[in-house]
């Protein structure tokens, strides 16, 4: 049994005293004691290195206390699991050196064995899972399939991904092929990922909004509720999609257990388009965590009176930026856990 459940409770909709709250990308960039360990390893080292995986995961925890921890891991290993060459270059970011963008180069696109590529993911797991010690649970995560087709048409992180709507919209067969082998692959990875121990699941779109609303349906949507039935009778699923408030009715009726919001839509109109029976995870603005510590702190508490403190789990509305102070930081989840109903 997980000593701190108030995760779990607000993905099944229960009352809570105050909310839960962790931050996108808390494993990571910010913290001193990460980048002790980013000097000594590349980054898919990290991803791959259990022991560094599982590291890298509990030390928001240990220095924050968090209501949840969140697996230190990369959407692109799935791309790299499926026989596409992913590289992460400094100053760059995500490099994939041939791009998908034929249909030769689509059959060399496989759905793989997970256990057999990624099982590295797993042995991380069980191993965050030793040192967390039941304290809080663990979120596994996923990038939707378009946002890894995004990376792996463009080749590269892009401002408007305009090479992989090109190919969805002039070859759409192709681009449905490699969605659907994308979609396969992330749910047995997903599966795998429950089996070995993570208490719910995140699945990241965080180009959706890079559509409009009807190719959003089309290239994205469709995916993303395959994944979501595929797993929802195994474990609490948040859907999170970056941009797509216009998609927040659609996502409400997906079966997933929470929904991810980001800073550009209101609490209001979150509850408001959702039709207010459904879990919300956000939706602060992480700019926002430059703001002094007792600024921050009030924020936050008046985003919890909008949202509402039962079905709502605080976050950011994208992943912690890498020059945040750590005060700041402090003061956000301190907010939370000060929090009172008025």
């Amino acid at each position: 049994m997980i000593k701190n459940d108030l995760f779990l409770k607000a993905l099944r909709g229960e009352t809570v005293e105050r909310p839960p709250v962790w931050m996108m990308r808390q494993a990571g960039r910010y913290l001193p004691e990460f980048q002790e360990i980013k000097a000594k390893y590349d980054f898919f080292t990290r991803c791959q290195t259990p022991e560094l995986a599982s590291e890298i995961t509990v030390q928001p925890i240990r220095r924050y206390g968090m209501d949840a921890a969140i697996l230190f891991s990369d959407i692109l290993v799935i791309p790299q699991a499926m026989n596409i060459h992913v590289e992460m270059k400094p100053g760059v970011g995500p490099w994939l050196p041939d791009p998908i963008r034929s249909k030769k180069d689509l059959e060399r696109v496989t759905v793989p064995d997970i256990n057999e590529t990624l099982g590295y993911v797993m042995e991380a797991i069980k191993m965050t899972k030793e040192k967390l010690n039941d304290e809080v649970p663990l979120i596994g995560f996923a990038g939707s399939p378009w946002t890894i087709l995004c990376y792996c048409v463009q080749g590269q992180g892009s401002k408007n991904f305009d090479k992989a709507k090109e190919f969805c919209f002039t070859q759409p067969v192709l681009a449905h092929e490699l969605l659907q082998k994308i979609t396969d692959t992330t749910i047995l990875y997903l599966k795998e990922k429950v089996k070995a121990g993570v208490n719910a699941v995140q699945v990241f779109d965080s180009w959706g909004g890079m559509l409009s609303p009807t190719d959003y349906q089309e290239f994205s949507w469709q995916y993303m509720q395959q994944i979501i039935d595929a797993l929802k009778d195994e474990t609490p699923v948040i859907a999170f999609g970056k941009g797509c408030w216009f998609a927040l009715d659609t996502m409400a009726k997906s079966g997933a257990s929470a929904l991810g919001v980001d800073w550009t839509c209101s609490p209001r109109n979150a509850r408001y388009l959702t039709g207010g029976k459904i879990t919300l995870q956000g939706n602060f603005d992480p700019t926002r965590l430059f703001s002094p510590p007792s600024e921050i702190k009030k924020m936050v508490k008046q985003m919890i009176d909008e949202f509402g403190k039962d079905r709502y789990i605080v976050n950011l509305g994208h992943g912690i930026l890498p020059n945040i102070p750590l005060k700041n930081a402090g003061a956000f989840i301190e907010a939370v856990k000060e929090y009172k109903q008025e």
